[in-house]
């Protein structure tokens, strides 16, 4: 059984100051395995705190000594590889082979930046000025319940990279990934403060950190609706944001595609991580000409699926992360049928011979126009709405006919022709014949699905303010900080 009721603040686990407890259920068994007691206010006013103090010492190191520290990052996440994994599995439900990509892209993020900031330029001449990148200041990193470890890693890595001390607020929904993480953090030695970690609600330590002065730049991954509350809390104080929010990902099939090629890879960009990822690509467009030959397919592969334990390596879908989210895909499949869509795999309840855990049929509705519920809303399950459409110019209006714009994939036999339609997509992302992301190429969303970018170079610069310091030119050299 897990107890989990510290806090990572100035270099050390404290116990909390809060006394609201909450379980811990693994979501496959619906057994209670731990509890975690969650920070409050005061205790967030206490990491913002240590977090000021070490600023000063962050922002003064040079590029070797911050290379130095993402590297002592990497070998210290590294060596937690399985526990992170394990911990995915028994709190989330993670699918083996997932759980084992994740815990592995969490000490990847530290070692991609620090190759990256190997070669970076922090002052560049333009005209007779010099402009130097200089830090934003102390950083609130606020990770999600269904990425927490690679979120809290990629997030502080960019943080680090730049030079700001961090305050990181993982869900609350993920205090495992979150405890063995932080237990790795702790095990790099870096200096009191420049990490501080500590688990509480929206309502007063999300708040607090978006919020105080001590503060000033804040990086969010999450819903929409919570991003808004975040960016508007915090702008009297006038905090940087980078948001990245939700998706509902479009996946254009063109009309030359190899459909049995082609196919499996939507039903995996839909349905993976048990279909709760921002990027999913939810809603599948194929034109009308090839429908019945794809509905086929699609019902064949979704027949064959294994949903069940997440330890077992057959299987593709575990189970959802909670109570909560297992009822709100049951309300949009009942949505979708109540809509008009026509149910062609899945459906409600659980799949035959499941009757605990957290476990959804895997879903796929055709027949979906794009004003249907399960069309326009992020489920946040393995949920699949078949849309239909005619010539390419039709397929790219019922892409961007969305209030979001995350990410987007477009399968072609012509990349040329597949390049011209990516061009057309308002996403942030569009991966092409791949549903594989570039991790060090920037993430982010346009429209409603966020400000800003992460990963690599842009990742780095969301937590940077370029100064300008004019001089005459020729008087001083740029300098490279060592």
């Amino acid at each position: 059984m897990w107890d989990i009721h510290q806090a990572y603040i100035d270099g050390a686990f404290v116990p909390v100051q809060g006394s609201e407890r909450l379980e811990i259920v693994n979501p496959a068994t619906e057994q209670v395995i731990g509890t975690v007691t969650l920070a409050n206010r005061d205790d967030a006013k206490r990491a913002i705190d240590a977090a000021n103090r070490a600023q000063p010492g962050l922002a003064g190191s040079t590029k070797a000594q911050r290379i130095e520290m993402l590297k002592r990052l990497e070998a210290a996440v590294l060596a937690r590889t399985d526990q992170i994994c394990e911990a995915t599995i028994e709190e989330y439900g993670g699918p083996l082979a997932r759980s084992q990509w994740v815990s592995n892209y969490a000490s990847q993020c530290f070692a991609s930046t620090a190759r990256m900031l190997q070669d970076y330029v922090f002052e560049r001449r333009l005209g007779d000025a010099t402009v130097v990148m200089e830090p934003v200041g102390v950083a609130g990193l606020i990770a999600p319940w269904n990425s927490t470890a690679g979120s809290i890693c990629s997030k502080l890595a960019s943080a680090i990279a730049a030079g700001c001390a961090s305050v990181v607020k993982p869900s609350e929904l993920g205090p495992l990934q979150a405890q063995v993480v932080t237990e790795a953090l702790h095990d790099a030695g870096l200096p009191a403060g420049v990490v501080n970690v500590l688990l509480g609600r929206g309502g007063d330590v999300g708040d607090e950190i978006s919020t105080s002065p001590g503060i000033a730049k804040i990086s969010f991954t999450g819903s929409t609706q919570t991003g808004k509350l975040i960016a508007r809390a915090g702008l009297d104080t006038m905090k940087r944001v980078s948001l990245a929010l939700s998706g509902k990902s479009a996946t254009v099939i063109l009309d030359d595609a190899d459909m049995a090629a082609v196919l499996p890879m939507a039903l995996n960009a839909a349905f993976m991580n048990n279909g709760q990822a921002c990027v999913a690509g939810t809603r599948l467009l194929i034109p009308n000409v090839h429908m019945t030959q794809a509905i086929e397919r699609l019902q064949a592969m979704v027949a064959a699926m294994r949903v069940g334990d997440p330890r077992d390596a057959a299987t593709a879908v575990g189970p959802l992360a909670s109570k909560a989210q297992f009822e709100r895909v049951q309300h949009f499949i009942r949505r979708g049928l109540a809509q008009g869509a026509t149910l062609v795999a899945g459906g409600e309840g659980r799949p035959d011979g499941l009757d605990k855990g957290w476990f959804v049929r895997p879903t796929v509705f055709a027949g979906v126009r794009n004003d249907m519920d399960i069309a326009r809303e992020e489920i946040f399950g393995p949920v699949l709405s078949v849309i239909g459409y005619d010539d390419e110019d039709e397929a790219v209006a019922i892409a961007n006919d969305s209030v979001y714009g995350l990410q987007a994939y477009v399968f072609s036999s012509q990349p040329t022709r597949a390049l011209g339609v990516a061009s057309r997509l308002r996403a942030g992302t569009v991966l092409v014949n791949r549903i594989t992301p570039e991790l060090i190429a920037p993430f982010g969303g346009v429209k409603q699905s966020g400000i800003g970018r992460e990963f690599g170079i842009f990742g780095m610069e969301a937590f940077l303010e370029p100064k300008t310091i004019a001089i005459p030119n020729g008087l001083v050299q740029p300098r490279q900080a060592a």
